[in-house]
């Protein structure tokens, strides 16, 4: 059952540039405090979904260009909304939930830690403080940060998907690829993440594949308010 869903998700996301890595409820679950664990069976099956550097102009400028004289409040989270919700109708027998990155409880905390599902999921290595054996920064905060074997930084993390009436109990866990491995670049990829992000180094700690077009940075770097003018948008 679980091949045959990934199958489905990978002809429907794929030539839009998104990524879907299944994974078992159970894992997410094991490395985290109570509060943010999602409310499942622990052999439940999930997708964290990614966004790759394609997406852009394959999913995103199409959206906007079809939706141009739709009221749209934030073109990335809108285009990802609508072809997830499309990609529901093609799983009519199932119950689909989905969550978005951006998505809070009442109680403020996220909906699901983006970067520990995509680590559980073997989609990308989440390298944190404490996969530093010498630690260099004492009492700063020291955010961590996935890298994708394939894309390097340049990548996100979009949505979970929860087929919450299949369990899997035999998926096996995937590791994510340690792409970053010596404790010099970690250290690097940290201090760059932290304290540089702007200049988006970090997100070439590794050769990458693929990255962001000059369009798709100048649109990132771009504040939110005026990113409707680059695609063409009135807010």
């Amino acid at each position: 059952m679980e091949r045959r869903v990934a199958e489905q998700l990978r002809s429907a996301l794929g030539p839009l540039g998104l990524e879907a890595h299944a994974f078992k409820v159970g894992w997410y679950n094991a490395v985290l405090q109570p509060a943010f664990h999602l409310p499942y069976p622990d052999d439940t099956l999930a997708f964290v979904v990614l966004s790759t550097p394609s997406m852009f102009d394959k999913a995103l400028k199409p959206f906007v260009s079809k939706e141009r004289l739709k009221i749209i409040r934030d073109p990335v989270d809108q285009c990802v909304s609508h072809h997830l919700s499309r990609v529901k109708e093609k799983f009519p027998d199932q119950r689909v939930d989905i969550m978005f990155d951006y998505e809070m409880l009442p109680s403020r905390k996220p909906k699901f830690l983006a970067q520990t599902a995509a680590h559980v999921a073997g989609a990308a290595y989440y390298y944190q403080r404490k996969d530093v054996k010498l630690d260099p920064w004492g009492k700063k905060k020291i955010f961590g940060v996935c890298i994708h074997p394939k894309y390097g930084g340049w990548f996100a993390i979009r949505a979970l998907l929860v087929f919450p009436a299949i369990q899997v109990p035999f998926l096996e866990q995937p590791p994510p690829v340690d792409c970053v491995s010596s404790e010099e670049k970690r250290i690097e990829l940290l201090e760059q993440f932290n304290f540089h992000w702007r200049d988006g180094r970090y997100r070439d700690i590794i050769e990458v594949k693929e990255r962001y077009s000059e369009e798709q940075k100048t649109y990132f770097a771009t504040p939110p308010a005026e990113r409707f003018r680059l695609l063409g948008l009135s807010q």
